[in-house]
């Protein structure tokens, strides 16, 4: 590999040939062998959007020349107009805690694109970082990723999830089913009413993210080292954010509290923690699903799950539930990321935090992980699944818990001796019912009826 020689302020390095990176990124690169794991792509774009944000402003501002901050923004969208521009980015995760080797990184790259269509010198500290630090750049960074990430793909993906669940409610409102609680029989509910119960969680989740916005839009850009603005115009914070609402389309504004958005890491904290959440309600959601599955003969097989792939290296014709399997990963990973997190937004010494890139990759991995599954949950396994109407007829027959419709009538007592008398000899609930009380059998009927057992009511 052909090197070159490039300076910085504590010497000189050997650098790749053709690197568009300069010394500072690698001797990041030198330095953080950990665990090749780069920071995240959506991290990278918003971050050189933020650097085009910058230029204008600070032409607007008259801090650089016209010509100059067009020459900025042209690298950045040449950056991003290809695929493989992270291959300009290789700096571990586990870096410096402020995110200065990535923050150095892109003002490098842009640096060496911006001087070949400006045609002199464009300095990655002077130009391309003016008005700015690490320490105002990456947490801003990580709101306008995980806002526009947010926007983009997760809370759109939670909608489809939602309206999915409630279209496959409507059509299998007919099928009443076995309800459970501690995974024992209980009253009967109709499957429309379980999967309901579902929709209502992720719109709930989808309202809990979208209140987060507000102070996911508001950023630490112009508080510059500590909070206080040194070496930012008092302008550049307003004009920043302009700027970047207009190439975003999101509403973003300058910080009620430089100071707090520097120190400390609360509104990433909060938002993992509703992220979280809504992981949570994907794992109850696909749980329900495995156990629904489970079987097909020795477990309860009330529905049958899109068969997707062979299930056994060893066992011909066995079909596992892959997606809620994977779904339940996710789950268990997002949780993890938010432990992580938790621990990364209290190491706001003083006036920074310095668990930045952590916390940004681990934000902006739960966003794309449950943006992804929640498209596959609701297309592979909610959409698709066929219900298994006899062995939901099977086991309500069967119901002992059926009896508690009694209640009114002859009391808990009387209830409870039928239901277990019914358990006892394996006989319908209507059976023993009639033996056991005066109550016309087709009153028994009447009042045992599953489907009118769903709708509530004495």
């Amino acid at each position: 590999m052909t090197i070159r020689i490039e300076r910085d302020s504590m010497g000189e390095l050997e650098v790749p040939e053709k690197a568009l990176y300069g010394a500072q990124t690698q001797r990041a690169i030198n330095n953080f062998p950990v665990s090749g794991q780069h920071m995240p792509k959506a991290f990278i774009a918003a971050l050189l959007t933020a650097k085009m944000a910058a230029a204008r402003a600070n032409v607007k501002l008259g801090h650089l020349p016209e010509a100059m901050g067009q020459a900025i923004e042209t690298a950045v969208n040449e950056l991003l107009a290809v695929n493989d521009f992270m291959v300009h980015f290789p700096i571990d995760v586990y870096q410096t805690g402020s995110g200065t080797s990535t923050n150095m990184n892109a003002n490098e790259v842009l640096a060496t694109l911006a001087t070949q269509v400006y045609g002199s010198a464009v300095n990655p500290n002077d130009h391309i970082n003016f008005g700015q630090s690490s320490n105002d750049i990456i947490p801003s960074t990580i709101h306008i990723s995980a806002a526009i990430e947010l926007d983009k793909k997760l809370l759109p993906a939670l909608a489809h999830l939602a309206a999915v669940i409630r279209e496959k409610a409507a059509t299998v409102d007919q099928y009443v089913k076995t309800g459970r609680t501690h995974l024992m029989d209980a009253m009967p509910v109709r499957l429309s009413q379980s999967l309901t119960g579902w929709a209502v969680q992720i719109e709930q989740n989808i309202r809990q993210l979208q209140a987060t916005r507000p102070l996911l839009h508001s950023l630490a850009q112009g508080g510059t080292a500590v909070g206080t603005g040194i070496n930012a115009d008092p302008a550049f914070a307003a004009e920043f954010c302009r700027q970047l609402s207009e190439m975003t389309g999101l509403a973003f504004t300058p910080a009620e509290s430089f100071f707090a958005h520097i120190g400390s890491q609360d509104i990433a904290v909060s938002l993992s923690g509703q992220l979280k959440t809504t992981a949570v309600s994907i794992m109850k959601i696909a749980n329900d699903l495995r156990w629904m599955n489970s079987g097909p003969l020795a477990g309860l097989a009330e529905i049958e799950l899109e068969a997707l792939q062979p299930g056994s290296s060893i066992m011909p014709g066995k079909v596992n539930p892959v997606i809620p399997e994977a779904a339940a990963m996710v789950a268990a990973q997002v949780i993890g990321n938010d432990a992580a997190i938790t621990v990364g937004g209290q190491a706001g010494n003083f006036e920074l935090n310095v668990m930045l890139p952590m916390i940004a990759h681990n934000l902006l991995n739960s966003i794309e992980l449950l943006a992804n599954i929640a498209v596959l949950l609701a297309d592979k396994s909610i959409k698709t699944f066929r219900v298994n109407e006899a062995r939901l007829q099977e086991a309500l027959a069967r119901n002992p818990i059926l009896v508690t419709a009694l209640n009114p009538v002859i009391g808990y007592l009387k209830a409870a001796e039928i239901a277990k008398q019914a358990y006892k000899e394996g006989r319908p609930i209507v059976e023993v019912a009639a033996e056991q009380t005066d109550i016309p059998r087709d009153e028994l009927l009447r009042l045992l009826d599953p489907m009118t057992l769903t709708q509530g009511g004495l």
